[in-house]
């Protein structure tokens, strides 16, 4: 008889050769004292993700509206909270208006796919998922431009035959942790008609003398040929993201962006969580620096030790291994020695810089970084015996 095919044999080929090349990744699910383990993998760059201020807000939000807010933003997911924080972040900003959507990812997603149909979209090499999936989603002709060459995305514009372009960049990359050149990319793009769209995730709450964002600190915050995305969910501890921009790109995204229209809006607890943060983050200029500095030791440590690093732009600090397995061997000894530590693998990076992502947070105390130099000191050690 026949044999039926099997739709799974693919799938299980295909994991089998990713855990052949150290690229299988597992979900943990951490306790709520993160397994005894000093953080620094994730992305609350302030530590406000369990600040009370955050917490009673969410609680008292979701006492009055609901836990969800029950539909598209443009049905009946849209509150008067909805309505306060678009406010609250475009004065913190300096941005002309808001839109706030269910996450960062999205919020890029409806952006670029707005702005970018029927026109060229030339996006960074360094760009995160999240740009590479919208340009795609944009359906037009796409340009990688070499990381951080503001003199390669001129010449990509200068040559084009669409009418309209638009340029898009990380502001500090997720994982290099450097900062785009903003004020070179919005001198090109002025020059040649093109609209520059500004991923601020990693840069909001850690740039700038305010934690304002790259785009402000580049004097670019009201020109309203720059258009910024950003996340709720990393400095502002909450969850959600929103874009930045003109009156006009906004009513662009809410008429016509599928990202924003057929989406759930998001959830009362996380806009007056996010509401809460700005707040805090108006009331203390002194967070963004705090963390830039810490960011600066742990790179300062990684380079006494010998490990290859950056000089960080915001709160992320890499720590380039090579192969995977050196990576994953990393991070389990950063977690012997009481630390959590990103650890980023292809497709997230380039084959040969498999790396620790280490992201500083502005609460590390000086016993946590006592912490984490014994941490970085056993990587240094397991480098050298490989």
């Amino acid at each position: 008889m026949e044999q039926t095919p099997d739709p799974l044999a693919r799938l299980r080929t295909a994991a089998a050769a990713r855990q052949a090349a150290g690229l299988r990744r597992t979900l943990r699910a951490r306790t709520p004292d993160d397994d005894g383990l000093l953080d620094l993998a994730s992305n609350d760059y302030l530590g406000l993700a369990r600040d009370e201020r955050l917490a009673e807000a969410a609680g008292a939000a979701v006492r009055v509206w609901g836990t969800g807010s029950t539909g598209s933003r443009l049905v009946t997911g849209s509150t008067a909270l909805h309505a306060h924080l678009e406010a609250r972040l475009s004065a913190f900003t300096g941005a002309a208006d808001a839109l706030v959507l269910s996450s960062g990812y999205l919020a890029n997603l409806a952006a670029v796919a707005v702005l970018g149909r029927d026109a060229l979209v030339v996006s960074d090499a360094g760009n995160h998922a999240s740009i590479v999936d919208a340009c795609r989603l944009s359906r037009s002709r796409v340009a990688v431009a070499p990381h951080g060459d503001a003199a390669a995305v001129e010449r990509v514009l200068a040559g084009r035959d669409e009418e309209h372009a638009v340029v898009v960049t990380d502001a500090v990359f997720s994982v290099d942790g450097d900062l785009a050149p903003l004020a070179e990319l919005r001198a090109v793009t002025a020059r040649h008609g093109a609209l520059l769209i500004v991923d601020e995730a990693h840069a909001l709450g850690v740039v700038g003398p305010r934690g304002q964002g790259a785009a402000q600190a580049a004097g670019l915050a009201a020109d309203p040929g720059v258009v910024r995305t950003i996340t709720l969910s990393k400095a502002l501890g909450s969850q959600g993201g929103a874009v930045l921009g003109a009156p006009e790109v906004i009513q662009a995204l809410v008429d016509t962006g599928r990202p924003f229209i057929f989406d759930t809006g998001l959830a009362p607890g996380s806009v007056a969580a996010a509401l809460a943060a700005v707040d805090i983050l108006r009331d203390r200029p002194d967070l963004p620096s705090r963390v830039r500095s810490r960011a600066r030791e742990l790179a300062a440590m990684a380079r006494d030790l010998g490990l290859e690093t950056v000089e960080p732009a915001g709160a992320v600090v890499p720590v380039v291994l090579g192969p995977p397995e050196a990576a994953l061997r990393a991070a389990a000894v950063c977690a012997e020695r009481g630390v959590r530590a990103g650890c980023f693998r292809p497709p997230s990076v380039p084959e040969g810089r498999s790396c620790l992502r280490l992201t500083a947070r502005a609460n590390l105390s000086s016993d946590d970084l006592a912490v984490i130099r014994g941490a970085l000191t056993a990587v240094a050690e397991m480098k050298v015996t490989m």
